[in-house]
């Protein structure tokens, strides 16, 4: 209601545009569009997060925890050039996965199908998440999971998060969000941004 209010009184004093940022939509669920226009349906800066911290990537398979979630996961392997896999999944033996969602919680779930990785035959787990709540048991979740690092943006803050869980590791997504704000101001394509993220 905040925004909306503040977006209500700018309108009343007649300014003449405005731009709400808002990277994480509170109370929102997984975007259904298969081709959003929001500035997280390409995942690159975590390309480049992968291609500098994953030395085993030419032998690695990206996984989507659910069906809902496959599209997304489907660009990150296009782009590696890797497999991809459903958690139901079990061709996974011997290889590295990347466990992709764009939304989490309590992380029961995504914990859930980094231990069937396990079991499946992986020699370990990366966890790659969008929007971080972290409510609840999820650092207990992490912390007893066998993920090797968690990466998540910086759309919630995490300090306090990282402080009790050493496998978190944030990506700042500032300067994506700076470069959309100042495209949008101008009236100029963000499309351009899911592929030539600055960094």
């Amino acid at each position: 209601m905040a925004p909306l209010i503040m977006i209500n009184t700018c309108k009343i004093v007649s300014a003449s545009q405005l731009t709400a940022v808002i990277p994480c939509f509170p109370y929102a669920q997984q975007d259904k569009k298969d081709k959003s226009r929001g500035f997280f349906d390409i995942p690159v800066n975590y390309l480049y997060w992968i291609r500098e911290n994953i030395s085993e990537r030419k032998n690695c398979t990206i996984v989507s925890s659910d069906a809902g979630g496959a599209k997304g996961v489907n660009s990150i392997e296009d782009r590696l050039n890797v497999d991809f896999a459903l958690i139901h999944k079990e061709d996974v033996k011997d290889l590295v996965a990347i466990l992709v969602d764009d939304m989490v919680d309590t992380c029961g779930t995504i914990c859930h199908a980094a231990d069937k990785l396990l079991l499946a035959g992986v020699t370990r787990v990366y966890a790659i998440l969008i929007h971080s709540i972290f409510c609840g048991p999820a650092i207990s979740h992490i912390n007893n999971a066998c993920f090797k690092a968690v990466v998540v943006t910086n759309t919630i803050p995490q300090d306090d998060k990282m402080k009790h869980c050493s496998k978190i590791q944030v990506i700042d997504i500032s300067m994506i969000l700076a470069e959309a704000i100042r495209k949008t101001h101008n009236e100029e394509s963000v499309s351009y941004l899911f592929s030539h993220v600055p960094l």
